[in-house]
Formats: structure tokens, sequence, C-alpha cells
């Protein structure tokens, strides 16, 4: 099944959820927010909202930085 993650076509299985497409990226979890066709999701839900053909992920990765 096809979906769009950050702007690029990937391939996912069938059944997959969010946190198995977060994995796949190898991101920190502690500092990334994910939106599903344009609709935060939280954090709690990512482990049952399944994915959908030609869905729309978009996941932000937070930097931090900056001097005190």
């Amino acid at each position: 099944m096809n979906i769009v993650v950050n702007g690029n076509n990937t391939e996912i299985g069938e059944g997959s959820v969010i946190t198995d497409v977060v994995h796949s990226i190898g991101l920190n979890t502690d500092r990334i927010a994910v939106e599903l066709n344009k609709k935060i999701v939280r954090r709690t839900d990512w482990g049952s909202t399944t994915l959908s053909e030609g869905d729309k992920v978009e996941i932000v990765h937070f930097v931090g930085g900056g001097t005190v």
C-alpha cells in the first residue's frame, strides 16, 4: 500500500500504524510530532491509528539549541 511521508511516496504493509512508520525512519520518538491528513495525532494514539492507501503523513522532528 502507498502513502506519502514528508512528501515522499512510501510503500508500507497492510495494517501498518503510525508507530510502524516512525520506527522505520529511526527517529527518536521523544522529539517528534505526527500529522495525518492535516490533523495532529496524539502520541498515545500512534499505535492504534491504522494507515490507509493514499494517507499523507508529516513527521516533524524538534531540534533544541540556542543560548541562555
